[in-house]
């Protein structure tokens, strides 16, 4: 699949290019004023899996190739970003063309890095890219709309993408995304193709100093929590300077790192994974000695859509799937153990793929 991708939004200085930097090693400079970021670096991200590591170590692969992510680091939103204010156009289209948002909210009270407003307020900061995003919306909603009435004029049946369209026009004048607006299968597949900002799924990230290290908890955190739990987002709480100072490190060193913080697992590793599951991903396996491998598609698809992961002949070509579960693959020491003992599974074209499964499929 096209590697799908998450915008790291937020205000000016509120440590997006530090964060993009530890999320991908690329040491790109980090500058202290607003809109040093124009063009949108963009970076492909492993989804760190220790299972992967597992199966490699049964089947004697010579490679392993983890499932990837892309993040993009989008400059600094301002107040007035959808009339244009500091860039905000260009940067609005490099929200539009990615999947996931990801807002990284400043969480840590520094002095020295300037704050846009003048004051640290995560929860004002939320609403000010917020209503950007909203305004942006309602501007095309409402265009839309007028060119749809025009070429649907005369039609005996209102087309669904209308209904859809006022549903989400009234959702945005109440301020609210369209993300949390209520709509039926026919609404949301004809809101679909329209690509709104706030109907993006969202992964808020408080963004806290070294000095909140190991419980990453402050009262800015916990005023981003309870938004986060009102509006149904998940939340991830890191401290982007100390996951960039281990980005270079070994293996080795960056675990001695952490444990001097008292901090058991990298954020970054957290917010991989709660991007991905938000996005409604799920990863299988296939796992020889050449190679293992993750895949990814979206909870709900077929064998034969995964088998089209690896390549559409495969997926053309179907006949069958043979299904090992992780937890089998371990137990009885990879795929052959696994048949042995009865629990490698024959499946058709109607199997709904599992996130654990091992698969060798047979095709045309």
């Amino acid at each position: 699949m096209a590697n799908l991708s998450c915008g790291i939004v937020g205000l000016p200085n509120v440590g997006k290019s530090t964060l993009f930097n530890a999320l991908t090693k690329q040491m790109i400079a980090a500058n202290n004023f607003p809109f040093c970021t124009i063009d949108p670096n963009v970076g492909i991200v492993d989804v760190p899996d220790p299972r992967l590591f597992e199966l490699s170590r049964i089947s004697k692969a010579q490679k392993i190739i983890p499932a990837t992510i892309s993040f993009v680091d989008i400059a600094g939103l301002v107040k007035g970003a959808s009339q244009g204010q500091g860039l905000g156009n260009q940067f609005l289209t490099n929200i539009r063309d990615t999947d996931l948002i990801v807002h990284l909210v400043r969480c840590f009270d520094n002095d020295d890095i300037i704050h846009v407003e003048g004051k640290i307020d995560p929860i004002d900061d939320i609403e000010v890219i917020n209503l950007e995003l909203i305004l942006a919306d309602l501007d095309m909603a409402e265009k839309i709309k007028i060119k749809l009435e025009k070429s649907t004029k005369g039609q005996k049946e209102r087309p669904a993408s209308l209904d859809a369209l006022d549903k989400a026009i009234t959702q945005l004048n109440n301020s609210l995304p369209i993300r949390s607006l209520v709509l039926t299968p026919e609404e949301r597949e004809g809101l679909k193709n329209f690509n709104f900002l706030t109907s993006k799924p969202i992964v808020y990230c408080a963004n806290v100093s070294e000095k909140e290290l190991p419980s990453m908890e402050n009262e800015h955190v916990k005023k981003v929590r309870e938004f986060a739990k009102k509006e149904g987002a998940p939340i991830v709480t890191i401290c982007a300077k100390l996951e960039e100072d281990v980005a270079g490190l070994s293996p080795e060193e960056e675990k001695e790192y952490l444990e001097s913080y008292g901090v058991k697992e990298k954020g970054l590793d957290s917010l991989i994974r709660a991007s991905f599951a938000t996005l409604g991903l799920i990863t299988f396996y296939t796992a020889g000695e050449k190679e293992v491998r993750a895949w990814t598609v979206h909870k709900g698809a077929s064998a034969p859509e995964a088998a089209g992961k690896i390549h559409t002949d495969i997926q053309k070509g179907f006949i069958r799937a043979e299904v090992v579960s992780y937890d089998d693959f371990l137990t009885y020491n990879g795929r052959n153990g696994a048949k042995e003992a009865g629990k490698a599974r024959i499946e058709g074209k109607i199997y709904t793929m599992q996130g654990d499964d091992i698969v060798l499929f047979f095709h045309n």
